[in-house]
């Protein structure tokens, strides 16, 4: 070896050392600027779910009546899914076939609402190595959350109940979930309480995915304290599509959801009602803000993906309606945030997601192999930014009595029953007020939109005709209609709305 050989190897050595370190850096820098860090190899999740959550009820999207701080910082701090959908459901408890969705990545044309030989979300992570944790609402059956969760506390089997009287089970040490006994607590704070032991009690040997799902904003719209008067000194105003009744015949429209005020709404009974449902979601921030700070002071905030999500939506007046019963966007429409290590802060899109599509992408985010021919789609090239989308429109479905498609800016509604349809442009009318069907220069968009929506229901398999040879009439008119509360109704909401 020359001279000059031996000064140039050392040469090397120092320029590919500072090459290394200047990429390095660059790699840090470029994470810092997204917002985040790099992305743990398998990170833990922490998975917040609402229920009957409208997707106008954060402070952080543009609603300034709603006190949300602590979902308005998983906003800033993470990213934002703008246009994200529960698919639809075959009957009036929407929740129930949307959790099953949730946990399946399945159309629910394709998955059984007890989740029966179906794998889920939290087995492919446990087989993946992670540990699963669950509290909250379980509207699938006991034996699938058996199943898919090696830990469980305060687990609620049902679709309802007063808020301050939550029956719920434990899960043993067989995995079985045991007597059922009635919380003390109220729902929010009771599974927020949960969550934040087994935060408080992880050993850390194994990444987690911890679910917590709430029962709050769903009725009864009974929120404690203070929460139930935060409101009403100066009440949100009445949704802008807000209606006495909806004008025709979309079926359910007696569901026991909308008996909860008479026909026709009056508008101070949707006032007095919103303000107890701004109520119900702002104790729930409150209690997400207590997740989150434990979460904080735990050793796995560094390590941790938080999803925060809700069912689906709720009508609150709109178009006449209180429930999610129909395929409008209030209804269908949920919130859909995801916060962590890897995530650009303060980002959103207005892709079109659908709750499925979080089982692909918890699974690659936590590097775990999804079951084949999922419906979900993987959400993070969206995130990333390498992708604008993963689907160019929406397919959305209720019972035998509406379908729906939408485009980037058009939205077609059909009733098959009643034979009629729906066109809006919600570029131009977002709240779904100015109906287009009728006019005569839309036909060729409804002839290629009404071929879209088959196109979707022969994916799905959904056989449901989008017309009947003997409509039923259109008209309806449920003024002074009799109405009986439900058993989950405190006192107090028997007297204000039912007397």
């Amino acid at each position: 070896m020359n001279d000059a050989t031996k000064i140039r190897r050392p040469c090397s050595i120092i320029a590919l050392m500072l090459l290394v370190s200047l990429v390095f850096t660059q790699l840090v820098r470029a994470q810092d600027e997204a917002g985040g860090s790099a992305r743990p190899a398998r990170p833990n999740i922490l998975f917040l779910f609402a229920d009957d959550q409208r997707p106008d009820t954060i402070g952080a999207w543009g609603n300034d009546e709603i006190r949300t701080p602590h979902i308005d910082g998983l906003a800033r701090e993470g990213f934002s899914f703008r246009a994200n959908y529960c698919m639809g459901s075959p009957h009036g408890a929407v929740c129930l076939p949307s959790r099953a969705m949730l946990m399946s990545g399945m159309a629910y044309f394709r998955v059984p609402s007890d989740l029966e030989g179906v794998t889920m979300l939290p087995e492919v992570l446990a087989r993946n190595g992670y540990l699963t944790f669950g509290t909250g609402k379980w509207h699938n059956g006991a034996r699938s959350f058996e199943r898919g969760f090696e830990r469980g506390r305060g687990v609620f089997l049902g679709g309802m109940s007063d808020h301050t009287l939550v029956p719920i089970h434990d899960l043993d040490e067989h995995r079985k979930l045991g007597d059922k006994r009635v919380a003390k607590e109220f729902s929010s704070e009771l599974f927020a309480n949960q969550v934040i032991e087994f935060l408080g009690s992880h050993d850390g040997e194994r990444p987690f995915f911890a679910y917590c799902a709430f029962s709050a904003p769903h009725d009864p719209r009974q929120p404690p304290g203070s929460y139930r008067e935060m409101y009403h000194a100066a009440p949100p105003p009445l949704p802008a599509n807000f209606l006495p009744q909806h004008p025709f015949d979309i079926g359910d429209l007696q569901v026991r959801d909308e008996k909860l005020a008479a026909w026709p709404r009056e508008e101070s009974v949707i006032r007095d009602q919103l303000c107890e449902y701004y109520g119900l979601i702002s104790h729930l921030d409150a209690q997400i803000g207590r997740i989150l700070a434990a979460l904080e002071e735990s050793d796995f905030a560094d390590d941790t993906i938080v999803v925060y999500a809700a069912d689906h939506g709720l009508a609150m007046g709109s178009h006449g309606l209180l429930g999610k019963q129909s395929v409008y966007e209030h209804s269908m429409g949920c919130p859909l945030i995801i916060k962590g290590p890897g995530i650009p802060k303060g980002s959103e899109s207005r892709a079109f997601t659908y709750l499925l599509d979080l089982f692909p992408t918890i699974a690659a985010m936590t590097g775990t192999k999804s079951p084949p021919a999922l419906d979900g789609r993987d959400l993070s090239p969206v995130i990333a930014g390498e992708k604008a989308g993963v689907r160019d429109s929406i397919f959305l479905a209720y019972g035998t009595t509406q379908r729906a498609v939408r485009d980037g800016r058009w939205k077609l509604i059909r009733y098959p029953k009643i034979d009629h349809l729906q066109l809006f442009d919600l570029e131009a009318d977002p709240d779904e007020m100015r109906d287009l069907g009728g006019e005569p220069e839309q036909a060729e968009r409804i002839a290629r939109m009404t071929e879209l929506m088959r196109g979707w229901q022969r994916g799905l398999g959904d056989d449901l005709p989008l017309r009947v040879a003997d409509p039923l009439p259109m008209a309806i008119d449920l003024s002074g209609r009799e109405r009986k509360p439900d058993r989950w109704q405190p006192e107090w909401i028997r007297k204000m709305y039912f007397d």
